[in-house]
């Protein structure tokens, strides 16, 4: 967004001359008071020069009985876990009020490094909402899986003063922070008194102590309210996240009142189209929490004023003279159903989006993986007593279960009594091979094999199935579309979504990709499914920094003693 000269604004906020824009007949929800206020908004190229008054405009919109509310920020997210591009993902999401989305390229970075990040600061100064950029502070997450491309410190301070970086993005290696690696403290130091965003799963007490005294100041992986109230006694700025699989807003209303809300804001941390398509986006979060009995100012700051003041966004979130002209038009407050949503003074629609200028993609044929046989998904061993991972529906947070799995001719099989399936993950990255096959529980499994790119961090491939030949056609198939989502059913591909961008985004528009999600689901269920997003909640079976128990091409990983198994 490009500023008026400070002329231009002083005069139309005066009123000596018409404003560019003015909206008129509506009231301003005033996030400092909580009253609705009646009067104009004047608006001067992308910035509010005029509120609680009456002004003329060269162009006049008519919002008579609407309220106005700030544009909503999204404080954490991987725009790639969206599976569409960048300009798909500003398609989809600005109409529902999303007009800042703070995000972490770290999805495309751990398949081709800084290429990846800087595919994402062009395309964010392009797009209608605006983009902000974490640099990645985990590439790979740990030691402990293999990734595309690795990123120290060296190669990210050159960035932290490109005009679209806020900080350090979410730090996942918290055992790497406490245990001060000499990796970790470079990236805390070359980033230190900066933005740190934070990663820490059930970290309480001292260790909590010594990270957040390490600089660390946001963080979303709270999913209980006891867990959240110490994190915002302790100074950190809770992010209440509600995602495609990571689903914590109902344990988190508690804690979201008009006290903690300047404290409190809101991310996705991430949704697929097909979820914004049935549920929404900031915009279900928004009327869900109110539903909750979350009070409305308190939900309307964390979603807008609160989350402007965590990032160091000063130039946003109220609608207020001098700030940038984010503004949702809406109905009313409780439903937060978007009916005009301006970005920078710019309405969200199909004329704004066509005049966006669109950055080639990167990272194409990024699938290297070599050629899967139904032999290598054998697990061999001669114990019984076997780690199973336990799938927790709407958590990201899995068990360390263990059950007795007897060997048959040298392998241990699924057994679908117990719902205990195969899971693996190969390395696709080209770079050694590695392949690892353990157990899970949850998925409900019956036949076939499902499959995906999308593999959380490292996006290696994962398959998870009933039959050995029909989770080698899944993986093989991954690799002949560029990466994606497979489902796979007796010899027979049933449904598939070709992420050819990085083995992670799609170049379809957005509604394509819902559509074929939709179908990728039913697929999925027909095969026994219970899980509502089983490929989001396979991906992250692989995340070794989410407790307990996870998955990574070195093998089985206990995330508590963070190593892998024997």
């Amino acid at each position: 967004m490009t500023l008026p000269p400070l002329s231009d604004l002083i005069s139309q906020g005066r009123g000596q001359v018409p404003a560019d824009l003015v909206l008129r007949g509506g009231r301003v929800f005033d996030l400092i008071t909580g009253a609705l206020i009646p009067g104009d908004v004047a608006i001067c190229g992308g910035v509010i020069v005029g509120v609680f008054d009456s002004y003329e405009g060269r162009e006049i919109i008519d919002v008579t009985g609407k309220i106005l509310v700030p544009g909503f920020i999204d404080t954490h997210l991987h725009i790639e876990s969206s599976l569409v591009t960048p300009y798909e993902f500003d398609r989809c999401v600005t109409p529902h009020g999303v007009t800042t989305a703070i995000c972490d390229p770290h999805e495309i970075a751990n398949v081709c490094g800084l290429e990846g990040i800087h595919y994402f600061l062009d395309a964010s100064a392009e797009t209608v909402m605006d983009i902000r950029v974490q640099l990645s502070s985990c590439v790979p997450s740990t030691h402990m899986e293999t990734a595309g491309a690795e990123l120290d410190a060296a190669d990210l301070a050159p960035l932290k003063d490109h005009p679209r970086v806020i900080g350090l993005a979410e730090f996942m290696n918290f055992p790497g922070v406490l245990w001060q690696d000499p990796g970790c403290m470079a990236k805390l130091e070359a980033f230190r008194g900066r933005h740190i965003d934070g990663h820490a799963p059930l970290l309480s007490g001292r260790d909590l102590n010594g990270y957040i005294a390490a600089g660390i100041r946001t963080e979303h992986e709270a999913t209980t309210a006891a867990e959240a109230l110490e994190k915002l006694r302790k100074g950190m700025r809770v992010l209440i996240r509600e995602g495609s699989v990571s689903k914590d807003l109902h344990a988190l209303a508690p804690i979201l009142t008009e006290r903690s809300a300047p404290y409190c804001s809101f991310c996705t941390d991430d949704r697929n189209p097909l979820d914004i398509a049935e549920h929404g986006h900031l915009d279900y979060l928004i009327r869900t929490a109110i539903a909750l009995g979350c009070p409305p100012l308190a939900v309307y700051r964390a979603a807008s004023l609160s989350a402007a003041e965590a990032f160091g966004l000063k130039d946003r979130g109220l609608i207020a003279p001098g700030k940038r002209a984010d503004i949702v038009v809406l109905p009313d407050l409780e439903s937060c159903h978007p009916e005009m949503v301006f970005a920078g003074g710019v309405r969200a629609g199909d004329t704004a989006f066509a005049a966006r200028k669109i950055i080639p993609p990167v990272a194409r044929h990024s699938v290297k993986a070599p050629r899967i046989e139904p032999g290598d998904f054998r697990t061999g061993g001669n114990r019984t007593e076997t780690p199973v991972i336990g799938i927790l529906p709407g958590k990201i947070i899995t068990q360390h279960l263990t059950f007795d799995i007897a060997p048959e001719g040298g392998d241990k099989r699924p057994d679908l009594t117990r719902d205990l399936v195969k899971i693996a993950v190969i390395e696709r990255h080209g770079k050694n091979g590695n392949r690892a096959t353990g157990f899970v529980q949850g998925f409900g499994l019956q036949a076939g094999a499902i499959a995906s790119t999308v593999c959380h961090d490292h996006h290696n491939i994962a398959v998870v199935g009933v039959d050995y030949a029909d989770m080698a056609l899944a993986a093989n198939r991954l690799g002949e579309i560029e990466g994606g989502f497979v489902v796979v059913q007796g010899g027979k591909v049933l449904a598939e979504l070709a992420l050819p961008v990085a083995g992670l985004m799609s170049l379809k528009p957005f509604e394509e990709v819902r559509d074929d999600l939709a179908a990728l689901r039913a697929a999925a269920r027909s095969l026994g499914v219970v899980l509502e997003e089983p490929f989001l909640q396979l991906a992250f079976l692989a995340l070794p920094v989410i407790p307990h128990l996870k998955i990574t091409d070195h093998g089985m990983v206990d995330v508590d003693k963070f190593e892998v198994m024997p």
